[in-house]
């Protein structure tokens, strides 16, 4: 076989054993990048730049090209092999010669523009994830490397066209699944199963939702497909856009890393929050208050409200221009009115259209008199001061903050617009107590700032990306759902989450209905049921939950080897979960100690009484400090090799109910990769048996 690129520089002979020999090729891989990275620094502008404009535009491409090309030493820069029995695409007569190609996060190619490493999402490089000893896809070998920080330190092959040699698990697979997690979250390209492959390679037309239970990968499959769709739809998605939503900020600058380190610089992060930041939130709803307002209903509700400020004339439209006055009768400008309400465009873009609407009908009245008008004519009539107070008298502007804040302080407007939509006690429950003078001294919530959002997008219409991934979906309500919709109209979504997690009041029933109301009803729904990170027993004890929280959903099949370290201790106080964490301390990785909101600051003053440093979600791991102080609440979707969870009774009672309260005990049950501590002084909750 050949192999794609050098194995070795030339003068050098060529190692004997074949360790020295992947050694010698990955040296020689990061020589090559190194020239790669150095012949885009030392490009030369000067000569191919019309302005200073385009020096600037093409002076940020390379630099973003340069910081793409980044070496980085702790990562592997390939971690397969392929050895195809023929080339690729061509013609399978008996005896053509097969190739070797070397599978990596990024493509490099040598001086003379042949390959030494191929980007993973590359179609040669499919096989490497989904060949087996059933469909090897024409691959003699399949060897993957295993690494001791940017070290190769060993090698395993399967001969998947060899019918002598039995399917077995890789060991260096696994070792990799069960790699300690120090630090923030990183990429799975290593490890992508062929049931994750198949999501993460899916098309950019059609929107995919993942129903994953803990430790299925789901996060890790939709930020891979992000990139292997940047890969694939580079230009279109370089002009629309990429966005990833996370629930909350440390989630997001928990998977920053995860993007860059596979090459790609441009992909915006943000929450729902973010979004909507039309105004400062400084308040907070009670649970009740906020169901209503995240309740999908409050969309009709909000266009009534802004379309109830567009009157009929009654009145007829006079222009004078010179010594003419032409005059538009009211009901021609009530058909005018009509006809644009029944196009049902945006409500800003009607106010546009309705003096060009006006000035036309005047211009048929010049033409039929035997004038000829022009375009700058009709422009001069819509400027015209007659047409203008008739627009404004007609089509007045709204000011979103302005009317999201008359719904919630006017009883009267409120009544009329939510008149059977929502009940009298559900519209008392959204009403502001004390009256508010302006929008900025308003104290709005999070689900006021989303009203907002719908109806901005009722007056101008939001601006859409080519591609959307929402993550921990569940726990969005159908407003929030609206709102993320909204950004991916013409585009494309990955939505990520896990009915069980939902700890929320108004927490995700079912995808079909979350999908509605994301505007994306003919997404595909798939399902995730093997578990690459919990371990067997603590997914198990996890599982007992599931009964009493999500009754239709498949539990978790973990597929560790490792069972890792379960445990639940009951305990006589603060100083004996203090023990569990040195204890864990003394373990390899990070560590989590997980503990209900309001336990948080009597932990936080035993761990600094005991001497033991400790983060806040988020905060990034160190050799020195690898503790971090977790409350319940901000566990979702962050892990840790070793965790102590305190007081699981004290989770589920700091919920408004049982069964949010249990979910939320789920989550914090299913955050460790390698083992789990369980501390309790208080009973258990009997669902976990």
């Amino acid at each position: 076989m050949s192999t794609a690129g050098p194995a070795a520089p030339a003068a050098t002979p060529a190692p004997a054993d074949p360790l020295s020999r992947e050694r010698a090729h990955l040296a020689a891989s990061r020589a090559a990048l190194r020239a790669m990275r150095e012949d885009v620094a030392a490009l030369d502008i000067r000569d191919v730049t019309a302005n200073w404009v385009n020096a600037q535009v093409l002076q940020r491409q390379i630099d973003e090209r340069i910081k793409a090309l980044a070496d980085l030493s702790d990562t592997p820069l390939f971690f397969g092999r392929l050895d195809y029995l023929h080339a690729p695409g061509a013609d399978r007569a008996e005896g053509a010669e097969g190739e070797r190609f070397y599978i990596g996060r990024r493509h490099v190619h040598d001086a003379d523009g042949d390959p030494m490493v191929i980007d993973w999402r590359a179609p040669v490089s499919q096989p490497f994830y989904r060949a087996s000893k059933k469909d090897p896809m024409d691959v003699g070998l399949r060897r993957r490397f295993g690494y001791t920080g940017g070290e190769l330190t060993a090698y395993e092959d399967e001969h998947l066209s060899d019918p002598a040699e039995a399917a077995r698990t890789s060991r260096l697979l696994q070792r990799e699944i069960e790699k300690p997690r120090v630090g923030p979250m990183r990429d799975i390209v290593a490890t992508i199963q062929p049931e994750q492959d198949e999501i993460v390679r899916s098309g950019l037309g059609g929107t995919v939702c993942v129903q994953g239970g803990p430790g299925t990968g789901k996060t890790a499959v939709g930020l891979h497909r992000v990139a292997y769709l940047l890969y694939a739809h580079r230009e279109r998605l370089a002009r629309t856009g990429t966005l990833v939503i996370g629930p909350n900020k440390s989630f997001l600058h928990y998977i920053e890393q995860v993007l860059p380190a596979l090459g790609e610089l441009t992909v915006r992060q943000a929450t729902v929050d973010d979004l909507v930041a039309h105004v400062e939130v400084r308040g907070a709803d009670d649970a009740a208050a906020a169901v209503v307002k995240g309740d999908a209903r409050m969309a009709r509700v909000l266009r009534r409200a802004v379309y109830s400020h567009v009157t009929m004339p009654a009145e007829p439209v006079v222009v004078v221009r010179g010594s003419r006055r032409w005059r538009v009768p009211a009901y021609e400008l009530q058909d005018i009115v009509r006809e644009l309400l029944d196009r049902d465009i945006r409500y800003g873009a009607a106010r546009e259209a309705l003096p060009q609407r006006i000035a036309h009908a005047v211009l048929v009245q010049m033409e039929r008199a035997g004038e000829a008008p022009d375009d700058r004519v009709q422009d001069a009539v819509a400027r015209n001061g007659a047409v203008k107070a008739a627009v404004k008298a007609i089509w007045p502007a709204v000011d979103p903050a302005k009317l999201v804040l008359r719904l919630l302080t006017d009883a009267d407007f409120l009544a009329v617009h939510a008149d059977g939509i929502l009940s009298a006690d559900e519209q008392k429950t959204i009403l502001w107590a004390k009256p508010v003078r302006s929008v900025k001294s308003a104290k709005w919530s999070a689900a006021d700032a989303v009203l907002i959002d719908e109806a901005a997008d009722l007056v101008e219409r939001t601006h859409s990306l080519g591609h959307v991934v929402l993550d921990e979906a569940q726990d969005l309500s159908p407003m929030q759902y609206r709102a993320v919709g909204r950004r991916c109209t013409t585009g494309s979504a990955t939505v990520l989450g896990d009915l069980a997690q939902g700890t929320t009041p108004w927490a995700t029933r079912s995808w079909e209905e979350a999908l509605a109301h994301l505007g994306k009803t003919d997404a595909v729904v798939e399902e995730l049921t093997a578990g690459f990170r919990v371990p067997t027993d603590v997914i198990a004890y996890a599982s007992r939950l599931l009964p009493h929280i999500a009754p239709g959903l498949t539990p978790v099949a973990s597929i560790r080897e490792n069972p890792g370290h379960f445990e639940v201790r009951p305990v006589g106080g603060t100083p004996d979960v203090v023990a569990a964490c040195e204890e864990s301390l003394r373990r390899e990785g990070s560590i989590g100690l997980i503990a209900a909101d309001a336990r948080v600051p009597a932990l936080a003053a035993a761990l600094t009484e005991a001497g033991i440093p400790y983060l806040a979600p988020g905060e990034e791991t160190t050799a020195r400090t690898r503790l971090t102080l977790v409350p319940a609440s901000l566990a979702k979707g962050l892990e840790y090799d070793h965790v102590v969870l305190d007081e699981p009774r004290a989770v589920v009672d700091g919920e408004p109910d049982e069964r949010t309260g249990l979910r939320r005990l789920y989550v914090a049950l299913t955050r460790a990769v390698s083992g789990l501590i369980v501390t309790h002084t208080a009973p258990l909750p009997p669902q976990l048996g």
